[in-house]
């Protein structure tokens, strides 16, 4: 097993084993209602606060989503922000995750068309109203798309214009209700 940075933390996921995460890696998105540019800022820095806290005070390797999301939103009903909810998709009464693998996305490995398919998957998603949505494999479809076999700087590249494009296309899309965003 490889050791884990000072500064990151692996989290549980109850099918897939657990992913790791650095405290700059947490990325929260609001879902619904427009927020002011402070809030973002604060829910990044709570989460990060979080996350630390897990690591450092309670000398943690690993988490859970439920445990980290439960911490967070305490760490939020201190600031009074009491109406946040923060969706864990762990196995709440109510909330279901629903999950994708990009490679099947990318099977034909041609950009243009990769964008409007994930368009569409993250449309069909969104019915249900999930608590939690999980796209994984993103490595791999970068690599794919690139059509490379090493990772390279036009890699780096497209993996973040797949993850900007989920999170824009999340808030474009109407919410009835909180959902999170996993990509891996």
């Amino acid at each position: 097993m490889i050791p884990l940075p000072n500064h990151s933390l692996e989290f549980k996921l109850t099918a897939t084993g657990s992913i790791p995460c650095e405290a700059g890696g947490v990325a929260l998105e609001w879902t619904g209602a427009e927020t002011a540019p402070w809030e973002k800022e604060l829910l990044e820095n709570a989460a990060a606060g979080v996350l630390d806290y897990f690591r450092h005070e309670l000398q943690r390797t690993s988490v859970s989503v439920g445990e980290f999301c439960a911490a967070l939103e305490a760490v939020l009903h201190g600031f009074g922000l009491d109406g946040v909810r923060v969706a864990s998709g762990d196995g709440q009464p109510g909330a279901q995750r629903v999950s994708t693998d990009l490679r099947t996305l990318a099977d034909e490995g041609l950009e243009l068309f990769f964008f409007q398919r994930l368009r569409d998957e993250m449309r069909r998603l969104l019915e249900p109203s999930p608590a939690m949505l999980r796209f994984y494999g993103l490595r791999p479809c970068v690599m794919q798309l690139a059509g490379t076999r090493r990772w390279s700087p036009r890699c780096q590249a497209l993996k973040d214009r797949i993850v900007e494009y989920l999170r824009s296309s999340l808030r474009a899309e109407p919410a009835s209700a909180p959902c999170g965003l996993v990509v891996h």
